[in-house]
């Protein structure tokens, strides 16, 4: 009879549990892999066999983080309103960074060289599950000359940084749903006009940006 693995899947599940709420609670500079491991019942020793180092573990809470995102906005119904539609996403979007602050922190805001590299992959697929949310506004003439892509990273760039906002505390009025509701709306209602603009030459497929 086989002995039981002990570093297994669900001993990685409780490690990156134990390192999200000590990043939302101390900060991701402050995140010590001693004090993760005593969190999860374990030794720094299962970090290191799971994982392989820190980066590797925050590159594990990366891709977490994508993974989630990308269910959540894949799970959207889509209706016969595409801005609307899209207006859901960014709500999506708003929840995740709120209730997930620390998973934003490393995905969005905090993205370390030695880190990103390990959720590129993710982040890739991710994006295009968002892009998907964008193909109804083309197919409807509603994206101006914008293509599917310039769309969706101009709506992830927004965002970003209204969760952000959001995160440090700033008050969003009249309330801070209705601010992102009429900020993303605008947005999206936006691209239907056509702009002036020059030569772009933007890729079809790579990550919102190398963070």
């Amino acid at each position: 009879m086989s002995r039981p693995r002990e570093h297994d899947e669900k001993l990685a599940e409780a490690l990156l549990d134990a390192a999200e709420q000590r990043i939302a609670v101390d900060g991701l500079d402050a995140l010590a892999l001693r004090l993760v491991a005593a969190d999860a019942g374990t030794t720094t020793r299962a970090v290191y066999t799971l994982f392989g180092a820190k980066d590797g573990l925050v590159g594990a809470l990366g891709m977490r983080a994508m993974r989630l995102l990308a269910s959540q906005v894949d799970a959207l119904p889509a209706t016969s309103d595409p801005v609307a539609d899209v207006v859901e996403a960014a709500l999506v979007f708003r929840r995740f960074a709120l209730e997930h602050p620390a998973l934003f922190s490393v995905a969005f805001h905090r993205a370390s060289a030695a880190g990103w590299p390990l959720f590129r992959d993710a982040a890739v697929d991710a994006f295009a599950t968002l892009q998907r949310r964008f193909e109804p506004l083309a197919d409807s003439g509603l994206l101006g000359d914008r293509t599917v892509f310039e769309a969706a990273q101009q709506f992830d760039a927004l965002c970003e940084g209204i969760a952000w906002v959001e995160l440090r505390g700033n008050l969003l009025t009249p309330d801070p749903q209705a601010f992102w509701r009429s900020a993303v709306a605008a947005l999206v209602e936006g691209f239907a006009a056509t702009t002036a603009r020059g030569e772009t030459s933007v890729p079809t497929a790579r990550p919102v940006a190398d963070r």
